[in-house]
C-alpha cells in the first residue's frame, strides 16, 4: 500500500501535535486535558514570546497533572485501591458513613434544639445578634437559596467524617502510627451517637469543631508552618471565633504553642493579622450596630450564671445598683443556667431588654466582685463542673426537657411558637427556610435503628478521661520539647473542657467538641518517636538499679583484697 500524500492539514498537524486536533466523544479525561494544554501551548507561541511561552507551559502542565490526578483519584478502581492500603479505615469510615446516612432517613429533615432558632432568625434577617455571634448563621445563609434543612444535615455530617479522616491522615502519614492504630485514635468521634446526633441538630458546634481540627492539621502536617499556611490557619480561628466565642482560647493555645516551636514573629503576626480581620471587621459591625467595639453583649450575663450559685452579698458588699443580683441560698434556683433562662432570674427584676449593654455591664461587675471575694468558692464550682465530665453515668442535666434534645426520640415536637420579632415566630422562619415542612419526621424502622444504637455505642464520660490521661502520658514522654506535636491538641482539648465550668456552666454539648483533639493526642502518645523516648526513659531507669548494684559489689570486695 502507498501511503496518503500529505496535505495541509496532515502538515499542521504533524508539526504542532497537541494543537487543536479534535477529540473523538469517548475521549478519556487525561488525553482531553493534555489536548488542552496544547491549544495553550500553541496559543502562547503565536501571541507571546519565549519567556511567556515557558510559562504557559509550566502553568498548563501543573494544571493538566493536578485535573490528571484528581480524575485518577475518584476512580472506583482508586478508591477500591485507597481502600485495599487502608483497610481498617476504610470499614470505620463505610460504618460511619452508614450510621449517618441511617441519621438522615430516619430523622426528616433535620433536628432542632432552643438555640437552633436564633441562629436561624439571624440567617433570615442578617444583624449581630448580642447574645452569641453570627458564624455559623452566615452558613445557614450561605445554604439559603436551596432551601434544604437535609442539605444543612448533610453537611454537618461530613463535616464529622472528614474530621475523622484529618485524624487518621494525621497519625498515619505524618506521625507513622500504623493503620489500625490511627483507626482506633479516629474512631470515637466518628462513631459516637451523641457526636452524630449532634450533627444533626441546627447548632453550631460541629462547625466549630470543625474548624478547630482544620486549624491543628494545618499546624501539625509540616515541623514549620509557611506564610500561607500561617494566614490560612489565623483565618479558621477568626472563623471558630466568630462561630463561639471559646474561640478566644484557641487562639491563645495556638499562640503558645507556635511560641514553644519557635517559629518566628513573622509568622505569628501574619496569623494573628489573618485571625483579626474577619473578626474586626464583624465588630465594626457590632458597632454600628450596638454602638460597642465588641463580639457580643453577654459575657457579663453567662459569667452571672456561673457565680448565681455561691455567691454571697454579704460578703461581697456590691453597690446599690448590683444588689437586685443577690440571692439568698434558700431562694437559689437549682441549676447555674436558671440564674439566666428561668423567669424568676434574678436578672429580670431589671427593667428594659435582656442582654442590653447595661444590664450585661453591671452583671459583669458583680461576677468579678463574687470571685474575687469568694475565689475558692469559684474555685470549687469549677472544678466540680470540670470533673463531672469524667462520670460513667449520663444522668438527666440540666432538666429533663433540655435533655431530651441531646436525644433521638421516637417523635417529634412542633416547632415552637414563640416570637422572634413583631413579624414571624420561630416556626414560620422554619418553614420559610425550608419552604415546606420544618418539622421534624420521625422515618421508622431507621430512626429506630439509631436510637438503639445510641442507647449502646456512646462515649461515657469516664473514657474521655482515659483517653486525655493517655495524650497525658504522651506530653510526659516528651517534656524535653515540652509534649512535643500533642500539646497543642491536647491543651485545646482541656481547654475547651475548662472554659464552660469557668465562665458558663457544663453541659453535655461542651464535651463533644473536644473529644477529636483528645483522641488526636492519645493516638500521638503511640508515634515511634514518643515510644522511642518512653523506651529510653525506662531503660536509663531500669539501668540506674543495676548500676549501684555493681558498685556495692565493688565495694564489698575491696576490703576484701586489702584483708590478703
Amino acid at each position: 500500500m502507498t501511503a496518503a500524500p500529505e496535505t495541509p492539514e496532515t502538515t499542521t498537524r504533524r508539526t504542532e501535535p497537541d494543537g487543536d486536533e479534535p477529540q473523538p466523544p469517548d475521549a478519556s479525561p487525561a488525553s482531553r486535558t493534555r489536548a488542552l494544554a496544547g491549544r495553550v501551548r500553541a496559543l502562547s507561541w503565536r501571541q507571546a514570546g519565549p519567556w511567556t511561552l515557558r510559562t504557559g507551559r509550566r502553568a498548563a502542565g501543573a494544571a493538566a497533572r493536578g485535573t490528571v490526578r484528581a480524575g485518577r483519584a475518584l476512580r472506583p478502581s482508586a478508591v477500591w485501591a485507597s481502600a485495599r492500603r487502608h483497610p481498617a479505615f476504610a470499614v470505620l469510615l463505610a460504618t460511619a458513613a452508614l450510621l449517618r446516612a441511617v441519621t438522615m432517613i430516619g430523622y426528616q429533615p433535620v433536628m432542632f434544639f432552643n438555640d437552633s432558632f436564633d441562629y436561624l432568625h439571624v440567617a433570615m434577617k442578617p444583624y449581630p445578634h448580642p447574645l452569641r455571634p453570627d458564624g455559623y448563621s452566615f452558613m445557614l445563609l450561605a445554604l439559603k437559596p436551596l432551601h434544604s434543612f437535609a442539605l444543612v444535615a448533610a453537611v454537618q455530617h461530613l463535616m464529622g467524617l472528614a474530621m475523622g479522616v484529618m485524624i487518621y491522615a494525621l497519625l498515619r502519614h505524618r506521625f507513622r502510627l500504623p493503620g489500625w492504630g490511627a483507626a482506633l485514635a479516629a474512631a470515637p468521634p466518628m462513631l459516637d451517637a451523641y457526636t452524630i446526633q449532634l450533627e444533626h441538630l441546627v447548632l453550631s458546634d460541629t462547625l466549630f469543631t470543625f474548624l478547630v481540627v482544620c486549624t491543628v492539621t494545618l499546624l501539625l502536617w509540616r515541623d514549620r508552618p509557611t506564610p500561607k499556611v500561617a494566614a490560612a490557619v489565623g483565618l479558621l480561628i477568626g472563623m471558630a471565633w466568630l462561630t463561639r466565642s471559646v474561640g478566644l482560647p484557641v487562639l491563645l493555645g495556638v499562640l503558645v504553642f507556635l511560641l514553644i516551636r519557635r517559629t518566628g514573629w513573622r509568622l505569628m503576626a501574619v496569623m494573628l493579622a489573618a485571625c483579626m480581620l474577619p473578626v474586626v471587621a464583624y465588630m465594626g459591625w457590632f458597632k454600628a450596630e450596638y454602638g460597642k467595639f465588641a463580639i457580643t453583649e453577654s459575657n457579663g450575663i453567662f459569667l452571672y450564671a456561673r457565680v448565681y450559685k455561691f455567691a454571697d452579698c454579704h460578703k461581697i458588699n456590691p453597690p446599690v445598683q448590683e444588689m437586685p443580683l443577690c440571692t439568698e441560698p434558700e431562694n437559689r434556683l437549682p441549676n447555674s443556667q436558671d440564674g439566666i433562662w428561668n423567669a424568676a432570674s434574678p436578672l429580670n427584676r431589671y427593667p428594659g431588654l435582656r442582654f442590653s449593654p447595661e444590664q450585661n455591664a453591671t452583671a459583669n461587675e458583680f461576677s468579678r466582685r463574687a470571685i474575687l471575694s469568694q475565689p475558692l468558692d469559684y474555685l470549687g464550682v469549677v472544678a466540680h463542673d470540670f470533673f463531672r465530665v469524667f462520670r460513667w453515668e449520663r444522668t438527666v442535666f440540666p432538666d429533663r426537657a433540655t435533655y431530651q434534645q441531646y436525644e433521638f426520640g421516637e417523635t417529634s415536637t412542633a416547632l415552637p411558637n414563640w416570637r422572634m420579632d413583631n413579624d414571624t415566630t420561630a416556626a414560620d422562619e422554619a418553614v420559610a427556610y425550608e419552604r415546606g415542612r420544618a418539622r421534624p419526621r420521625v422515618v421508622e424502622p431507621f430512626a429506630g435503628v439509631i436510637r438503639g444504637y445510641q442507647d449502646v455505642f456512646y462515649l461515657r464520660g469516664a473514657m474521655v478521661g482515659v483517653i486525655l490521661l493517655v495524650g497525658l502520658a504522651g506530653l510526659g514522654a516528651m517534656w524535653r520539647r515540652v509534649g512535643g506535636a500533642a500539646f497543642l491538641p491536647w491543651t485545646l482539648a482541656t481547654g475547651l473542657l475548662l472554659a464552660p465550668a469557668a465562665t458558663a456552666e457544663f453541659d453535655y454539648r461542651y464535651v463533644l467538641p473536644s473529644v477529636p483533639l483528645a483522641c488526636l493526642a492519645a493516638g500521638l502518645a503511640f508515634a515511634p518517636e514518643t515510644r522511642s523516648r518512653l523506651a529510653g526513659l525506662v531503660r536509663r531507669r531500669g539501668a540506674e538499679p543495676a548500676e549501684r548494684t555493681e558498685t556495692e559489689l565493688i565495694e564489698e570486695k575491696v576490703p576484701q583484697v586489702a584483708a590478703k
